[in-house]
This record gives structure tokens, C-alpha cells and sequence, in this order.
């Protein structure tokens, strides 16, 4: 396992912390992004399961608190990387336990939305809610011209990581790997993230 990797899992006897160039130089790994996107990961993993959620549970909680009232089931599916066996999964165990409830969207027969139950709004105001504060509150300790900084350069990072795995995933097979089933490149695809 790479160190890298096990910074992620939490132990912390074998993590490494990732080393970061000093302020003149330019990073050219971005493993160090991913060590920050997975500590994120690790830090909301483990709150979500400290409120008795999985992870997928915790977002849907999350969006569904954002919506301020029903949300489509199709918003929930949409918005999130998790597969949607695991956003359904994940509905059904929040509905199992009574926080949410699910219906039939106005005028529809198809559509679903999801909706906090009373032991659900209870639920959000105790766990989702201070949560989203404690976010803001974080992200608002930051400077404002590195909060719009962050932002821009996630943006940009996003955008460029996309249109090189879409190339990539042009090449002929021969040229290169693709994102087929098997392929060395879905292998690495984490379809619950």
C-alpha cells in the first residue's frame, strides 16, 4: 500500500504526511491534491459515521437539508459521483429509519422527491446543520482573495483533468488504455466516490 494510501485510512503509526514544496517551487505530483481530497474524505467519513450514517446517507441528508424541503430523487442521483444502487441504498435506510420520506412528485407517477419526516428535520438540526455551519466557518477563516483563489483553481484543475481523460479515453485501444470494463483505467475508476 502506498503511504499516501494509508494516510487516508487513518493510521496514523505508518501515515505519512504529504510533503509540500517549499513556496517558490511549483508542485508537478498531484498526489499531493489527492492527499487532501482524501484527508476531506476521511474527515467527512468519519463524522458522517459518528452520526450513525454511511457516507452516501450523510450527502443525501446534506442535500436534502440544502433543498430546504422536498428534493427530486433524480437531484440526489444527479449531483453526487456514488453509484445509483449506493444513493438507493441509501435512501432506503434513511427511510427505514424513519428521517426521511419518499412521494410522488406534483403531477407525476414517475418522479420521486425526498423529504425530511419530523425525527429527520430532528435529526438534521442536531448532525447536518452545525456541520454546514462548522464548513462555513472554516472556509470563511480563509482570507477572501484564498477563498476565490481555491475556488478558481479547483475550477480549472476540474476542467483540465477532464478534457485529459476524455482524451485519453479517445485513443485507440492500441495507443492507450480505455475506460471499458476490465481496463486498467476503469480498474482505478471508484464508482461509490
Amino acid at each position: 500500500m502506498e503511504p499516501e494510501r494509508q494516510h487516508a485510512t487513518g493510521d496514523s503509526a505508518t501515515a505519512r504526511e504529504p510533503s509540500f514544496p517549499d513556496a517558490g517551487s511549483a508542485p508537478s505530483d498531484p498526489r499531493e491534491l489527492d492527499c487532501l481530497y482524501l484527508e476531506a474524505d476521511r474527515i467527512y467519513y468519519g463524522f458522517a459515521r459518528r452520526c450513525g450514517l454511511s457516507n452516501c446517507a450523510y450527502w443525501m441528508m446534506y442535500d436534502i437539508e440544502r433543498a430546504d424541503g422536498p428534493i427530486a430523487l433524480a437531484d440526489l442521483t444527479s449531483s453526487w459521483a456514488y453509484s445509483k444502487q449506493t444513493i438507493n441504498s441509501a435512501i432506503k435506510s434513511l427511510e427505514a429509519r424513519g428521517l426521511i420520506e419518499l412521494s410522488y412528485a406534483e403531477g407525476s407517477r414517475r418522479n420521486k422527491t425526498a423529504a425530511f419526516t419530523a425525527a429527520g428535520r430532528s435529526f438534521a438540526e442536531r448532525y447536518i446543520v452545525p456541520a454546514q455551519d462548522a464548513e462555513r466557518r472554516a472556509f470563511c477563516s480563509l482570507a477572501p482573495a484564498d477563498r476565490a483563489a481555491i475556488l478558481r483553481v479547483a475550477r480549472a484543475y476540474t476542467r483540465a483533468l477532464s478534457a485529459e481523460l476524455e482524451r485519453m479515453e479517445a485513443l485507440p485501444e492500441e495507443d492507450g488504455p480505455t475506460a471499458g470494463p476490465g481496463s486498467p483505467v476503469s480498474a482505478h475508476i471508484d464508482p461509490g466516490r
